[in-house]
């Protein structure tokens, strides 16, 4: 045989053997790949970056977590009993003394209690007769009352004195997003708590993604939901908010995830704000091509959590199996995942010999005219 012929055959055979880095991607498990839904075979080695799973009741399991049960960080998870008022610059004092009308600024028709109170200053103080500049910033009205008591009894016997905030104007939370009313609101006595704000924010637009909000508490976020809250009670959820807290609210449009590979079209899907299972993903791209696409190579690629020790989670689902729909409409996707549908063997060998006949025919054409010619 011509050199030249063995040559190409030597680079043919090569380019099969090695067809995993041949343009048009996908991903490929070797056979046996996974032992069963919970066991993992090594097989080619992969990165520590990626930690594989079959899509199985195992899975399932671990990611059916009643939303009832979901709880939330214990850094924000805070009771009514903590909650307590501290007055700021800004607030208004409405402070009165019994028996004593003098010391107490009416209001009348003319003027409320907050236009009549004790405005807190700037510097965090109050002047006040008798008692003359008193610091309450960061004061409880309780602990205003009781240092106003102490000091008037100097010059009044047995003083009673009662002390409320007349306008909260110094602490704040923000609610932006899909709401009606998005801006700021003032916190109050009274605690305040997630559903409260967004029902003070009017109450949220068609297009929020109601499994979506996002709290922010001195720079760190945290993920809520208010479809746990309505829909399955979960009061957990109901986070009580802090002054400077910032509530946004998600548009539904920013929730996607992505379907790749040998599908009837590649594209990206919202995920609605019931969310999207595995098996709605596929129906609504066109499920997989049965002719190209290889059923048994349905993966889910998805982030991995921060605290895992890995960065890329890979779920495999073996669509052969028709038990395996199920599982696949009770996998529930999460923003931002891809779908990804690999390709038939066939499928795969056409297209490395699409991508060999050009090169190989015009090599062989080659030899053979020089064999001609050297005739």
């Amino acid at each position: 045989m011509n050199a030249s012929v063995k040559y190409i055959l030597v680079l043919a055979l090569a380019l099969m053997a090695g067809c995993t880095i041949v343009p048009g991607a996908y991903h490929s498990p070797t056979p046996g790949w996974f032992l069963d839904e919970d066991e993992i075979s090594e097989g080619e080695p992969l990165p520590d970056v990626v930690e594989v799973h079959a899509i199985g009741t195992a899975i399932l399991k671990k990611q059916d977590i009643h939303p009832v049960d979901r709880g939330v960080p214990a850094e924000i998870d805070l009771s009514d009993e903590e909650y307590d008022y501290q007055v700021g610059p800004g607030d208004v004092l409405q402070i009165t003394v019994w028996d004593h009308p003098e010391l107490t600024i009416p209001a009348g028709s003319l003027r409320s209690s907050a236009e009549s109170g004790n405005w807190v200053h700037n510097d965090g103080t109050i002047f006040y007769p008798y008692v003359g500049i008193v610091n309450v910033e960061g004061q409880k009205v309780t602990e205003i009352r009781d240092m106003i008591t102490q000091r008037l009894s100097r010059y009044i016997e047995d003083p009673q004195v009662d002390v409320s905030v007349a306008a909260f104007r110094n602490k704040k939370i923000y609610v932006t997003g899909e709401v009606d009313e998005p801006g700021l609101f003032p916190v109050t006595n009274v605690p305040t708590r997630l559903i409260d704000a967004i029902g003070e924010a009017g109450g949220l637009t068609p297009a929020a993604d109601w499994s979506s909000v996002v709290l922010t508490r001195n720079g760190k976020d945290y993920r809520l939901s208010l479809r746990d809250i309505y829909q399955y009670g979960n009061t957990s959820q109901n986070v009580l908010l802090q002054p400077n807290d910032v509530i946004n609210v998600n548009p539904v449009t920013d929730a996607k995830v992505f379907v790749l590979g040998e599908v009837g079209e590649a594209a990206s899907l919202q995920m609605g704000r019931n969310g999207l299972t595995l098996a709605e993903a596929l129906a609504e791209n066109g499920s997989f091509n049965q002719q190209e696409s290889d059923a048994s190579g349905v993966f889910v690629f998805r982030k991995a959590p921060a605290d895992a020790e890995h960065g890329i989670d890979i779920y495999q689902l073996n669509a052969k199996d028709a038990a395996a729909l199920v599982l696949a409409d009770s996998f529930r996707l999460q923003e931002r995942d891809i779908v990804y549908v690999t390709a038939a063997p066939l499928v795969k060998w056409n297209r490395v010999l699409r991508l060999l006949v050009p090169s190989m025919t015009t090599l062989l054409l080659g030899v053979r005219t020089e064999e001609i010619l050297s005739e």
